[in-house]
């Protein structure tokens, strides 16, 4: 049977499960508590028909290497093999425009995110893509507001938002 790799790091903004597959990183998951990924896993399992192997063969060293180096100011663009096999049309579409024409330090609106994949007027449906995002941080679902100036919605949670978009220098640091 298939296989793919997972660990949990500690970063700023809380525990995260990392997954990865022989074609790349698959899954980055919030609060990764052991509860939650316990969860996760059972999830990844059946979605990807594979076994969980706790980093058994280093495939997410690099994933970890590139994540600590953001967190720690020195990373601003993932250089990463990524599995887009938990995401398909629409979604898969929005994701991967967001990726490639979103840079650290920036952000855009859900409607004009819309555009720039053909679908103007989908500014809802790109926000349910974003709440579908199986790569959180290393594809950037954080970088997304409201049109109006709004942080909007997000997976981990609005202080875990703020706290991404204040590393990039998007907002202030929190004072405490």
């Amino acid at each position: 049977m298939k296989s793919f790799e997972w660990t949990v790091v500690d970063t700023d903004i809380g525990p995260l499960l990392l997954a990865a597959t022989d074609e790349g990183l698959v899954s980055v998951v919030f609060h990764a508590d052991p509860a939650v990924r316990d969860r996760a896993l059972a999830r990844l399992a059946g979605r990807l028909a594979a076994e969980p192997a706790e980093d058994a063969t280093g495939l997410l060293a690099e994933p970890i290497r590139q994540l600590e180096a953001y967190f720690a100011g020195g990373l601003r663009e993932f250089d990463l093999p990524l599995d887009w096999s938990l995401s398909g049309g629409f979604n898969r579409k929005v994701l991967r425009e967001l990726a490639k024409s979103v840079p650290c330090g920036a952000v855009v609106g859900y409607g004009d995110l819309a555009a720039r994949v053909g679908e103007p007027g989908a500014a809802q449906a790109v926000g349910a893509a974003m709440g579908s995002n199986p790569l959180p941080v290393v594809v950037p679902c954080h970088r997304v507001v409201e049109t109006g100036g709004g942080l909007g919605g997000f997976g981990g949670g609005l202080e875990t938002k703020r706290r991404l978009l204040a590393l990039e220098g998007v907002l202030p640091e929190p004072l405490f």
